[in-house]
């Protein structure tokens, strides 16, 4: 397994923990994962999941809890899983993103 695999496999592990706790925890006790989670991608180079995790921060922000921040997760999941990384990708996200915001 080369070194972003187990950058992907690490997001992955830490986005399913923090799914996990998502039903019980505050918005705010899930902020500083979320936002490790945004640093460790951003120095991979895995644009799209920076953009998630920026419109997900916002999300608990707002106040989102519970059930709703599993699908926020799952879209962070994906983001991760991206073999694309250019701003085309980036886009696509953040319009996914901002459609989940609106609603």
């Amino acid at each position: 397994m080369g070194g972003l695999d187990l950058v992907r496999a690490d997001l992955a592990a830490r986005i399913a923990m923090l799914d996990g706790r998502a039903v019980h925890a505050r918005p705010a006790d899930l902020a500083s994962d979320i936002d490790a989670i945004r640093v460790i991608a951003h120095r991979a180079g895995l644009n799209p999941a920076v953009t998630v995790a920026h419109f997900l921060d916002s999300a608990l922000a707002r106040g989102e809890c519970g059930v709703l921040l599993h699908g926020w997760l799952a879209v962070l999941a994906d983001a991760v899983r991206s073999e694309r990384q250019d701003l085309p990708a980036c886009e696509v996200f953040a319009a996914a993103c901002s459609v989940r915001l609106a609603s």
